[in-house]
């Protein structure tokens, strides 16, 4: 039987009473959002934090709103099954719905939440094992150890982000709400993160995210979120590819954009991969042609590591697939696609 590691619960109600208590621990104390990851975490010893501030009662972190200039708000302690349900979401932020909806399976989505998603610790086959199988091979250099065993003589970690949310955000020019000692901050999502596997963020664990901000989007705005996974439900990704496409009053692709994830220690944004496609019209010719050459320029920028469960020679060979079949999700609102 895997046990908690002993700890405190504390239970603030107000995002600044969460900050002081966060503050007072020294680096000893962890937020907990739904639960959904830190709690195996802890029973594999892979946390041992004295305290845990539980984020539940705090108001001000839950809930989903549009003001009057079109921004949508959802608070970080908003469940994902929120997220995936909500009618103006699926309407005009689709591919954030359909990640969200496609995190885990309903009972964790009934508890996970978008904060914890987009917070969500790297992922690695070789870190993410009980504290006997760890001790057992020798540990890595994300946890009490110095050797990366996905890249033999590496000096960083490649553990991997597998947050099916985050590409689809980065793809909807995402911003978030920080709570530090320093007040509050706004930042770009894209900002967030660094290629560091043992911590794969630029603010430290002390900060809270508080909300997550999304810009409107165009009337004719299309997105998809393709995910590859061993089954059907609850497994993290063994690759997630989020796509946007704005058209024009002409029915033309105006702004694309591609974001894939679980392939190192960031959510990576395809730069200039979705070029091809601007000008072209979905459902035509062109934008047959376009796809071909952006599922091969993805299969180039995306090279998976051994670094989570899977074969990462498959999960290459599936960049191009998942790609192709997430444009096609994607354009189909906007009229007839001939599909592969």
């Amino acid at each position: 039987m895997l046990r908690m590691p002993p700890f405190t619960v504390l239970n603030p109600s107000t995002v600044d009473e969460a900050m002081e208590q966060m503050l007072a621990a020294a680096g000893e104390a962890r937020w907990l959002a739904g639960g959904t990851d830190i709690n195996p975490n802890l029973k594999h010893r892979l946390l041992e934090p004295q305290a845990l501030i539980a984020l539940e009662g705090v108001g001000e972190l839950r809930g989903v709103s549009v003001n009057e200039k079109g921004w949508l708000r959802l608070g970080a302690m908003t469940t994902l099954t929120e997220v995936a349900e909500h009618a103006q979401i699926q309407a005009q932020w689709p591919a954030l719905a359909q990640a969200a909806s496609l995190v885990s399976g309903p009972q964790l989505r009934n508890m996970g939440t978008i904060g914890g998603n987009v917070m969500l610790d790297t992922r690695c086959q070789w870190y993410n094992q009980t504290h006997f199988w760890r001790k057992s091979l020798g540990y890595c250099m994300k946890k009490d150890g110095t050797e990366c065993h996905v890249i033999k003589g590496g000096s960083k970690c490649v553990a991997a982000a597998s947050n099916d949310t985050a590409p689809a955000l980065m793809t909807l020019d995402a911003e978030i709400e920080i709570a530090s000692g320093d007040g509050r901050a706004r930042m770009p999502l894209a900002e967030l993160w660094q290629a560091d596997g043992i911590w794969n963020r630029k603010l430290s664990p002390q900060e809270l995210l508080v909300a997550i901000h999304l810009p409107p989007t165009a009337a004719k705005h299309h997105g998809a979120y393709g995910k590859l996974r061993d089954r059907g439900s609850i497994d993290f990704p063994l690759f997630g590819i989020a796509v946007r496409l704005d058209l024009d009053d002409a029915g033309k692709i105006a702004h694309a954009a591609l974001c894939a994830v679980a392939l190192q220690a960031r959510p990576w944004p395809l730069k200039k991969v979705a070029d091809a496609l601007c000008g072209t019209t979905p459902g035509e010719q062109d934008f047959l042609d376009a796809v071909e050459q952006v599922a091969a320029l993805a299969a180039k920028q995306c090279r998976p590591m051994p670094n989570i469960p899977g074969d990462h020679e498959y999960r290459h060979a599936m960049v191009p697939v998942y790609t192709k079949r997430t444009l096609f999700a994607a354009a189909a609102k906007a009229g007839p696609v001939h599909h592969l």
